[in-house]
């Protein structure tokens, strides 16, 4: 390392302005996964006017960026920069301007923490090794790491750091853990199929929709019944479809949801132990279920010597009350998991929580606190350094 950690502090407050901006355009200017196309064209040019080699339409809209000898060891930062399909409920200056759209997971933030590292790393003399960013399309539909991997994003990398943003940890402070950090997630794709009739001659029919209703509240008692509580699972259904007019009986009903585990043998008999419950529901009503289980993204696996080289950075730019412990894995899931089925590497916990708190994920009041951004970018600048100056030839 040539620059001393004051100089890139430095240049860390003089660029906070321009961050923020930026930071506030992107969340104006939310595009779901797969769709990211003018924030892809943003981040590029960013990235080139710090100097950075460029690469667009990695993993169809992601972005790879490349500095200093990158024929050695190469350690790199993926950062996402998907939104979500939910209306905006913040009433901010800067809220989102796409109807039904908004950065309701923090990859605004992440994008912008993703810049600032790159334009300060730009601003290093010389670095001891070469360095990759990886800007992630795609992440909320769990599909952005696999393309990307598709295109040879993890090729000759080393090492892999991430951030995600926590609204439970508050501004100032991080989250760790080593070893286990989310869930693995399955989409769960449920056809209830009965048959239609009458809404005044019920017992003419077989109800979709009410056999659905049990079928929801089924899975639900059966995991709190017959499943180990020391062992979570949870189960939520985000959508349901079915029915054409108010007075007759549906004959078909969609359940879309999604399905958390943190044990992996339990995790693996989990679908056949699904079907089972709710074909069993649904024959003794007289109906028929069709049942498709698709995993989506396996668990974050912390990599114990990366995750404690981030600690021993972070404790340094934050001090140690500020980074915390985390004692428990999250139900959360993260396609950052499809990289490190690759590439070692570690993702912790940006806590972006004001005084009063903070809505959590997914929600259309999430407002975090634009503040974290310069603890983001101080962790990760530090922990990147440090590794390259571990690892210099």
């Amino acid at each position: 390392m040539s620059s001393s950690t004051n100089t890139w502090s430095e240049h860390l407050n003089e660029a906070l302005p321009e961050l923020i901006e930026i930071r506030r355009h992107l969340h104006s200017h939310p595009e779901l996964s797969g769709q990211e196309y003018q924030t892809a064209a943003l981040i590029a040019g960013e990235l080139r006017s710090y100097g950075w080699k460029v690469k667009e339409g990695v993993g169809r809209t992601g972005v790879v960026a490349e500095l200093g000898e990158c024929s050695g060891p190469l350690v790199g930062l993926r950062v996402d920069m998907d939104a979500l399909p939910i209306e905006e409920q913040t009433g901010l200056i800067y809220e989102s301007k796409r109807e039904g759209v908004m950065h309701a997971c923090g990859h605004d933030l992440h994008t912008s923490i993703g810049l600032g590292v790159a334009k300060l790393m730009a601003m290093e003399s010389e670095l001891s090794t070469g360095m990759r960013l990886l800007f992630q399309p795609a992440e909320e539909i769990a599909q952005g790491a696999i393309w990307m991997k598709k295109d040879g994003a993890l090729e000759g990398l080393d090492a892999l750091f991430g951030v995600h943003v926590c609204p439970a940890i508050s501004t100032g402070s991080i989250g760790i853990r080593s070893g286990l950090l989310t869930a693995e997630a399955g989409e769960l794709e449920i056809e209830v199929i009965g048959e239609g009739g009458h809404g005044a001659r019920p017992h003419q029919a077989i109800d979709a929709i009410w056999i659905s209703s049990r079928v929801v509240t089924g899975l639900q008692e059966a995991i709190s019944r017959r499943l180990d509580a020391l062992n979570p699972v949870v189960i939520s259904f985000g959508r349901i479809e079915g029915g054409k007019a108010f007075n007759v009986i549906a004959e078909r009903v969609s359940l879309l949801g999604t399905v958390r585990c943190l044990d992996p043998s339990l995790n693996e008999s989990l679908p056949k132990w699904i079907t089972e419950i709710v074909e069993g529901i649904c024959s003794s009503f007289g109906a028929r279920a069709v049942v498709r289980y698709k995993r989506i993204a396996p668990s974050v696996y912390n990599d114990p010597s990366l995750t404690t080289l981030l600690e021993t950075s972070a404790i340094k730019q934050l001090g140690n009350p500020n980074v915390l412990r985390l004692e428990k894995a999250s139900l959360g899931a993260e396609d950052f998991a499809e990289l490190l089925q690759d590439v070692k590497g570690t993702m912790f916990r940006l806590g972006v929580a004001g005084k009063d708190g903070c809505a959590p994920l997914h929600n259309g009041n999430f407002c975090p606190e634009e503040e974290s951004l310069v603890s983001g970018i101080k962790v990760l600048m530090a922990t990147l350094l440090s590794w390259m100056h571990r690892n210099a030839s």
